[in-house]
């Protein structure tokens, strides 16, 4: 399993902007030379899913404060992502489809029957792997100003 330190494992995948236009790929590497903030989550319009992403979504200015880019990652296809965004006025990043579940394998964050296990990593501008959370249970999410420092405690 990967951890704090560890060069995060590269990935392409299909997904859409957060207002849900713009379909296309997207791959870590391409977001190189700033930090990346990778959240997965389990579920499009799972309730906690949606408060998560919510609240990321209006407090995109403090990720903005930080250069920090955020990827939300799920394992629901492109057009549930369309959907999901366009139901909930649009999302502050990029929604992306594991479908296959790789990059939540690469990752760690499958739970014990194939699951995603809600988490968050902060990787730096050169790729590697500053600060992670992998969640046991799925009904809490991490809140933005603790991502926030943590983006910010890799410049220091």
């Amino acid at each position: 399993m990967i951890e704090v330190g560890d060069i995060a494992p590269n990935f392409a995948l299909d997904g859409v902007e957060g207002d849900g236009s713009d379909q296309r790929q997207f791959s870590l590497d391409a977001y190189r030379g700033a930090p990346v903030v990778l959240v997965f989550y389990p579920s499009d319009n799972s309730p906690v899913c949606t408060a998560q992403l919510r609240s990321y979504t209006d407090d995109m200015s403090a990720f903005a404060t930080v250069g920090a880019q955020v990827l939300a990652l799920s394992p629901q296809s492109v057009s549930d992502h369309i959907e999901f965004a366009q139901q909930n006025g649009g999302f502050g990043f990029p929604l992306l489809a594991d479908i296959d579940k790789q990059v939540a394998k690469n990752y760690g964050i499958l739970g014990p029957i194939g699951f995603y296990r809600r988490s968050v990593f902060v990787i730096d501008a050169n790729g590697v792997i500053r600060w992670a959370r992998r969640a046991a249970a799925g009904l809490t999410f991490r809140p933005v100003d603790e991502i926030v420092a943590a983006v910010r405690s890799i410049g220091e």
